[in-house]
C-alpha cells in the first residue's frame, strides 16, 4: 500500500469510527478574506435595513454541536455600494445557535460581485471570516456556520 493510500485509509477509518460512535461529521464553513472595511465594536443589533433576510446554525466542527451565545459580526455596502455604520452590525446566537439577520440588499461594490462580509467567533473555536454572496435581487439566504475547535 502507497503512503497515500495508507493516509486515505487512515482518514476514512477516522470519519467511520467517528460516526459510529454518534458524532456526526460537521465539515467547517469555507473561509473567505476580510477585506479592508472591518471595524471591530459594531452595535449589537439584527436588523441595520430591510429587504434581505439570512437565518441559520453556527455549530461547531466537534459533533455538530450548536454554539449558543457565539458572536456574529456583520458589515457590507449600502445599496448605493459605500460601507457605512448603518450596514454594521453584531448579535449572538440564541440558546440552540441560530441567528435571524435583515439588512438591505447590499449595493455594488466596484470591481467585486455583490456580496457581505461575516466574522463568527466563540470560545474555543478559530474565528471564521466568511462572505455570503446573495443573487441579485434574492430575499432570504440560509446559512450555517461551522466553527473549527480548537
Amino acid at each position: 500500500m502507497t503512503r497515500g493510500a495508507a493516509s486515505a485509509a487512515l482518514i476514512l477509518l477516522a470519519m467511520l469510527s467517528a460516526r459510529a460512535e454518534g458524532q456526526p461529521a460537521c465539515a467547517p464553513t469555507r473561509p473567505d478574506m476580510l477585506g479592508p472595511f472591518y471595524e471591530p465594536n459594531a452595535p449589537e443589533r439584527s436588523v441595520t435595513g430591510r429587504g434581505l433576510v439570512i437565518t441559520g446554525r453556527v455549530s461547531s466542527t466537534q459533533g455538530c454541536t450548536p454554539m449558543p451565545g457565539a458572536l456574529i459580526e456583520w458589515w457590507s455596502a449600502n445599496p448605493r455600494g459605500d460601507y457605512d455604520a448603518e450596514h454594521r452590525a453584531a448579535q449572538r446566537a440564541d440558546g440552540a445557535g441560530r441567528y435571524r439577520y435583515e439588512t438591505d440588499f447590499p449595493g455594488r461594490y466596484p470591481g467585486r460581485p455583490l456580496h457581505l462580509h461575516v466574522r463568527v467567533t466563540a470560545p474555543g473555536h478559530k474565528p471564521l471570516v466568511t462572505q455570503l454572496y446573495p443573487r441579485s435581487g434574492q430575499a432570504s439566504m440560509e446559512m450555517d456556520f461551522v466553527l473549527i475547535a480548537d
